[in-house]
């Protein structure tokens, strides 16, 4: 099944996307660091990295946004270059003693110009699948193998800050960070696969153009032309340009026009349905419907998750004069929690995605509880890891839903937003629960994650589960051709 994914990309884009992503997961981390060795005080660490964090949350869905409007290239190589000079203007403010709001400033400009390599591979991914006709099995596979790599980044990134504030100084670990996003991040926007995201077609890890699906506006001849789905209701065919596109109106549900579609094995015909509500044929950025909302808060309630099992996690061991092991334990449950990422291709087909979202957000709140009673480090070691199951599955399905309920003109854009919860839940909790922690002992920390579980389960068990099902907003390919 992964195979497959690889073989839509080629070896070389997951290599670059993952060392590209690596400085998102090191630069909040290292600036706290980095700003609590050079200027002695924490309260100086802590406003640097929120104000970073900030920068993210605001500005990461303006750049899917901007991906989805003007394509992945142009976008992410501007971002890429532009947090490489941030980051280096952070690390040279810090060593160079500046005032705090000046730092903090420079945490903004850090977050918000972070190229979100992350949320972007995804939905190029999704674009890719879609687009070569791969069955609903290999999208799944494609958002596990995503998650899969952001969960290992967001391990190993703070692991490696830490072992280079131990070695040396945090500046080496930042100054990494800003060479590996220009480097690998530029390397991610030039790759041949960006294209298709704005020309409809899927272009192959050689360059070229195989079993592709062009836009009508492209008019390519040779190519079978359909508009993006749930702009329009009408579906034109086109044997050489526009000029001899042949327009055919869209029926109802009652009645579909089957048009053929290139798929890997010949042409599979697809069964057009009528424009979802939301969308209209002259609006070129149709709306985000409000079945996302509910993901959203989701997606915010884990991070929460994230940042108060941090702050617990921490508090436990520095309690149990083992503050050192704190970063071993984060890091097994990452562990664990790609292990079940990649896992999740596994799953079959036949198990909806709204029925794996309460299943998993169950899993959390029933997983998280023991948290409540861990008093020593090898227990805190087995609850923790325990835990980490829950959380990719959780992650690979919000995201597999998200995908399914946004217009695919926006999906750079609706991925990149889902990231932004993601931080801005945790970096909230971490601020709320550390000083919880300090107060009241790990456990209090250890609840509110446990409480943010509750949250996250009751949204997913009342939210409407046909409101995922019942509108289809880009082509569905069948995952085996009907007979005749």
């Amino acid at each position: 099944m992964y195979r497959d994914v690889i073989g839509l990309t080629g070896p070389l884009l997951p290599v670059v996307s993952f060392l590209g992503r690596l400085p998102t997961a090191t630069i909040q981390f290292g600036s706290v660091l980095l700003v609590a060795r050079t200027s002695g005080s924490l309260a100086a660490a802590g406003l640097t990295g929120g104000a970073l964090a900030i920068g993210q949350v605001a500005c990461g869905p303006l750049v899917g946004r901007l991906a989805d409007r003007h394509g992945q290239r142009t976008v992410v190589l501007a971002f890429s270059l532009a947090n490489a000079v941030a980051i280096a203007a952070l690390v040279a403010g810090a060593l160079a003693g500046l005032p705090v709001p000046l730092l903090a400033l420079l945490g903004v400009v850090a977050g918000a110009t972070v190229p979100l390599i992350g949320p972007l591979a995804r939905a190029r991914l999704v674009a890719l699948a879609r687009r070569s006709a791969a069955p609903e099995s290999t999208v799944g596979a494609a958002l596990s193998f995503e998650s899969t790599l952001d969960e290992i980044s967001f391990v190993l990134g703070p692991a490696l800050v830490g072992l280079a504030a131990v070695l040396a100084h945090p500046a080496y670990a930042l100054g990494a960070a800003a060479l590996l996003v220009a480097v690998c991040g530029s390397g991610f926007a030039l790759h041949p696969t960006a294209r298709a995201i704005r020309s409809g077609s899927v272009v192959t890890p050689g360059g070229g153009r195989s079993g592709s699906v062009a836009t009508a506006a492209a008019g390519r001849s040779g190519c079978v032309a359909t508009p993006p789905a749930g702009r329009s209701g009408s579906v034109a065919t086109s044997a050489g340009g526009r000029s001899g596109a042949v327009p055919t109106p869209a029926t109802g549900r009652s009645s579909p026009v089957p048009t053929p579609t290139i798929g890997r094995s010949g042409p599979v015909p697809t069964h057009p349905t009528a424009p979802p509500a939301h969308t209209s044929p002259t609006r070129p950025h149709p709306r985000i419907p409000r079945s996302v909302h509910p993901l959203r808060a989701a997606l915010a309630l884990q991070g929460a998750m994230f940042g108060a099992c941090q702050a617990g996690i921490t508090a436990l061991t520095e309690r149990l004069g083992q503050a050192d092991q704190a970063g071993l334990v984060y890091a097994a449950m990452g562990v664990m929690s790609a292990v079940a990422g990649l896992s999740m291709a596994a799953v079959p087909a036949r198990i909806p995605l709204t029925a794996r979202w309460r299943a998993a957000t169950a899993a959390a709140f029933v997983l998280s509880l023991p948290l409540l009673r861990t008093q020593s480090l090898v227990g805190l070691y087995v609850v923790v890891t325990v835990l980490g199951i829950a959380y990719a599955p959780h992650l690979v399905t919000v995201f597999g839903l998200t995908e399914r309920a946004v217009p695919p003109t926006r999906l750079a854009e609706a991925m990149a937003f889902a990231t932004s919860a993601i931080v801005g839940g945790q970096a909230l909790a971490v601020a709320v629960t550390g000083r919880l922690a300090e107060s009241y002992g790990p456990a209090a920390a250890f609840a509110a994650a446990s409480l943010a579980a509750a949250l996250s389960c009751a949204i997913a068990w009342t939210a409407r589960a046909k409101s995922y099902t019942e509108t289809t907003l880009h082509a569905r390919v069948p995952d085996q051709q009907p007979s005749t």
